[in-house]
This record gives C-alpha cells, structure tokens and sequence, in this order.
C-alpha cells in the first residue's frame, strides 16, 4: 500500500487553493506518453501535449507540488545561472542565443499561461532584484546588465539610493532590474497546472511511484505499485527527488535543500516600508538569500539550511536574525512557519535534458530558477516528444554524465554552505 505523505509545514500548505483529485492509479493503461514526476516539469509538459490532443499520463509518487515545486520560494526569474555572453560562449552563436530568448522569456511566458488558464495563484510581474552588497558582486551585477541591455532587455542597473527607495535598507549598493520577473504562491499554482492539465485532457495520478521502466516490445513499460503502465514514449521530470529509475542518473545532480521562513501578516506601515513596490530579490553572495513580500503582507526570507527535513522557522534561525539586520523594525515579529524541499543542482548550473535511449527524454536541474523556467520547458518538452529527434528545442541536448565522487557531494555542499555563510559575513 502507497501512503500519501503529509506535505511539508509550509504557509503553502495551510494557503493553497484546493487540490484537483489525483487518485492512485489501480488499472493499467496503455498511452502515447508517460511522465514521471508531477511538478511543474511533468505537469506543464502534460498540460501542452493534451492541447494538441497527446494522450499524457503523469505519474507522481504524492501529489501535485509536494516536492519543491509546490515549497520554493515564489519566485518567477527570468534567464539563467550563468550570464547571456557565457551561455553564446558555451554554446555558440545559434543555440546560444536560442537559450538565452528562450529563457529570458520564461517569465512571460508563465504569467501568461497563468492568465490563459486563470489560475488562481497570487501572480504578480512587478520585476526581479538580482543585489550586491559588496563592489565585487556590484561590479559584476551591472556587467550583466549591459548584456542585458546590448539584447534589447527590459532591464536597468540601480544605485544605492534607489535600492533603499525599494528595499527599505541601506544593506545593497547596486542591483540589476528585469521588469519580467514576479511572484507567485507555489503550491496553488502547483495545483491549478494539475487542474489545468487534466481539463485539457491529461490524466493525473497521486500515490503513484513509477517502481520500474525497461522496454516491452515496441513500448516502454513502467511499473507501479497497483498497475502496469505501457507508453509510446516516456519523459522522466523527477528533479531533486530523482532516484534509480534510470540508471546513473541520481548521480548527474546534487540534491540541495533549500529553505523558506515566513512571518505572520506584517503592520501596514511595516510592509509598506519593506519592498514597497513588491519587486522580489536575491542577492548575489556565497550563499545566496531571497525575499519577498506576498499579498498578505507577509515576509518570505529564503536560503541555504540543513540537509535535512525542517519544521520550524527556528531550524533556519539566521534567517530571521538576517531580516532583522535588514529591516531592525521587524524585532519582536511573530514568525509562523519554516519548511525546506529539495532542488536538483547540476556540476556545471545548467539545466540538464537526455535523450538517453530512444523514445525516452529527461528533464531535470533547474538550479534553484525552476518556477518559471520548468514550465516554459514543458511547451518545449511537448514539441520534442511530438517531433522526436528532428525537432529541435532552444535547450542543449546533452549525454549523462555522473558526477565524480558523488557519494561526497552531501559533505561539500554543507562545508561550501558552511563556509559561504562566513565570507558573507565578512564581506569577502
């Protein structure tokens, strides 16, 4: 018997709007395509192969969201890890460029979606605020702007003063703004992807984890606790809770756990004086950090915590005592919640899509900008999985590639959260 997990104690959970019926699957069916995983990936990818009429199954292990699409922070970035001048170089002129409209765009393209479908998810598009507090990240910040710039973006650089005018703390001396960016509440947009998904045609099964896949004849058969599935083609959008369905590919990401504290409901004058504008923000440090402010005038302060489950604000404790630094009003504010899930980080913080054996594709490690990148994939996803190897998607199509040492992976990320907490601090 498969037993549905509690989600994690997040202020999602006790927010969210109503979950679609996911019941487990207990007949076997036989499909065009089976999809593992049933966050943003999985279920975008559903969402648009049911628009032109793809018969799409999605396996998710709990529900909808439970993993870190339904527990990130909220945010909506647009582009990717690395800078638009290192993806051309990494990747050329063509895919290189094709990456960066493609995921620069993302952000668009989600909000979008979400008024298409009207989803009821608290989004916002009021702009992401990448910030330095020290002149190195500064001065690397607006180098990334003027790319952005010489592309045509809607960004601009911002000064110490106008960053206090929109933050409410003199910490920041210079930040990049993208107007595309925004928020959202996870878990209900988690939920209204699956509702979408399914009203397109899509069928959505919780409590289902695929146990195995290897080939049956012409098809792929993936094995459940309660049924067979047969499927044409097999897309497999598991992320950080990827395990050994595949073999070898648990060991091309590292599972990083991310983590989120949030107060109650803030004062009016205090909320108005934090972000008034109610751009979202992270800052560019070691260890990167993350805010914003929702529409009931709650602070979400998000970062590196324990490798471990969480389930109180007082296990991310330097979170709060950074707030406070931030914004020494909120002294004495009530905190309510504290949760954390899991992200998918890849060696080189490139988003990872396999094609490692015919009809079977991969998607995973979004590194930590999967809100609205997952699901803009999930429209390019579609097309390949409807074209197969002929159509060409605006994402790399590479070979897997574990990670030396991987068993060690656990140990270097706590040693770098360790020691990036330290040279934040002391501003080196």
């Amino acid at each position: 018997m498969t037993t549905r997990l509690p989600l994690p104690p997040s202020l999602y959970a006790d927010t969210a709007v109503a979950p679609v019926a996911t019941p487990p699957l207990d007949v076997d069916k036989t499909v065009s395509v089976a999809i593992v995983g049933g966050g943003y990936t999985g279920l975008s990818t559903a969402l648009h192969l049911a628009e032109q009429g793809v018969e799409a199954l999605v396996l998710e292990a709990q529900e909808p969201g439970w993993g870190a699409s339904g527990n990130n922070g909220g945010h909506t970035n647009p582009g990717l890890k690395h800078d638009p001048d290192q993806i051309e170089a990494d990747f050329g002129a063509d895919l290189g460029g094709r990456m960066i409209e493609f995921s620069y765009g993302s952000t668009n393209f989600t909000h979008e979606l979400i008024r298409r479908y009207q989803i009821p998810c608290e989004a916002r598009q009021n702009g992401t605020l990448r910030a330095a507090y020290n002149e190195a990240s500064a001065a690397a910040i607006e180098n990334t702007a003027q790319q952005c710039i010489r592309r045509g973006m809607p960004v601009s650089f911002l000064n110490r003063e106008q960053l206090r005018e929109m933050t409410g703390t003199d910490r920041y001396i210079g930040a990049m703004l993208d107007t595309r960016g925004g928020d959202l509440h996870p878990l209900s947009y988690a939920r209204g992807l699956a509702r979408a998904a399914i009203s397109a045609g899509a069928k959505v099964f919780g409590e289902t984890p695929a146990l195995s896949l290897r080939r049956d004849g012409t098809r792929w058969r993936i094995e459940t606790p309660h049924a067979i599935v047969h499927a044409e083609k097999v897309l497999l959008a598991t992320n950080g809770f990827t395990d050994d369905l595949w073999p070898a590919l648990r060991r091309t990401i590292v599972p990083v756990f991310s983590s989120i504290a949030a107060t109650a409901p803030l004062p009016d004058a205090i909320a108005r004086a934090i972000m008034p504008t109610r751009p979202v923000l992270y800052e560019s440090g070691h260890i990167t950090v993350y805010y914003r402010i929702d529409q009931q005038n709650r602070l979400l302060m998000g970062g590196r915590g324990p490798m471990r489950w969480i389930k109180s604000p007082n296990d991310v404790a330097y979170l709060m005592r950074y707030a406070e630094r931030l914004w020494p009003q909120l002294k004495g504010v009530a905190w309510t919640h504290g949760w954390n899930s899991r992200l998918a980080i890849t060696a080189d913080h490139y988003p990872h899509v396999h094609e490692p054996a015919e009809n079977i594709l991969i998607s995973l490690g979004c590194n930590g900008r999967g809100v609205a990148l997952s699901t803009a994939m999930g429209a390019q996803l579609a097309r390949r999985l409807i074209g197969g190897p002929k159509v060409e998607i605006d994402m790399p199509i590479t070979g897997i590639k574990p990670m030396p040492m991987h068993a060690f992976w656990p140990i270097g990320v706590t040693t770098a959260v360790i020691t990036g907490r330290v040279r934040d601090r002391l501003g080196i």
